[in-house]
């Protein structure tokens, strides 16, 4: 998987930060959907890659539950952690129990379940 995020890595736009980075969601019936991160020069208007993979799945008609397993890929020699918007959409979106990779552009690695993020995530038991 690390191979065709490199390849989706060229596609990332970010020219304030210089950091780039590209993910692929897997759904259950294994297809993947890309996202790369793209700022905004207001950066209010940045999207990061995690959620442009997700919202791609899910205009093609993908579901709550519906995924199991997301790739991430950044530009640096260091892992990156999904920002908290991003771990916000994965507790609408995903199982306490879905695998996320990080990878970096050297051989670090490392795989953990979206609970071991969401320890105390925000939902729509809040909301009542």
């Amino acid at each position: 998987m690390k191979e065709k995020l490199k390849a989706l890595l060229k596609n990332a736009y970010a020219p304030y930060s210089n950091y780039l980075v590209a993910s692929i969601v897997e759904t259950k019936d294994s297809k993947l959907f890309f996202g790369v991160n793209v700022e905004n020069a207001s950066y209010g208007g940045t999207i990061c890659a995690e959620r442009n993979a997700i919202n791609s799945a899910l205009a093609n008609g993908y579901k709550k539950g519906d995924f199991k397993h997301l790739y991430l890929l950044n530009s640096s020699d260091k892992l990156g952690y999904p920002c908290f918007i991003c771990r916000q959409t994965f507790s609408e979106f995903f199982d306490k129990d879905l695998l996320i990779t990080l990878y970096c552009m050297n051989d670090d690695e490392e795989t953990f379940k979206v609970e071991e993020l969401l320890v105390k995530p925000f939902n729509k038991d809040n909301l009542k």
